[in-house]
């Protein structure tokens, strides 16, 4: 019983990588769901702690993942037309994978402050900084998958 747990965490964190990138599988959630199956063997056990940590890091990215790229738009010098943009532009993207969840917040952004009176310039700028957004929410999720990837090794060498 303890391998196919190991097989399955393993191609767990393998699809929790993959998700990292595809916006259709929830990365951290489902590389966090190989460590718990690591976990109900008898190879290693983690605590409580670790175990409650990393779900709440977990919870953290994923927030984080939808809010980044409205922050992004924000501090770049959008406005309120920008930032609701983005978050239209990110749930339209949804329907449009994989290349709407990459430009939905940009053009969500850049369309809403256009709407907004702003001009290309500034429309742009704020369209770039929910793109910058979107990528530093990517690479935290690669950064805790990685570090899954590696506890999930480490136990079982």
């Amino acid at each position: 019983m303890d391998i196919l747990l190991i097989i399955i965490g393993a191609l767990c964190l393998l699809a929790g990588l993959a998700g990292c990138i595809l916006p259709a599988i929830p990365g951290p959630p489902v590389a966090y769901a190989g460590l718990l199956l690591l976990h109900f063997t008898d190879r290693v056990q983690y605590s409580t702690t670790q175990l409650l940590l990393w779900l709440l890091i977990v919870i953290i990215v994923q927030v984080l993942d939808y809010i980044v790229p409205i922050l992004g738009s924000k501090y770049s010098g959008g406005t309120r037309w920008g930032t609701r943009g983005c978050l239209i532009g990110t749930i339209i993207g949804l329907f449009f994978m994989p290349w709407g969840i990459i430009l939905g917040p940009f053009l969500g952004a850049f369309i809403g402050e256009l709407f907004g009176g702003r001009e290309t310039g500034q429309a742009l700028k704020s369209g770039v900084g929910s793109l910058l957004g979107f990528l530093f929410g990517t690479v935290l999720k690669c950064v805790l998958c990685g570090y899954f990837v590696w506890e999930f090794v480490a136990a079982l060498v």
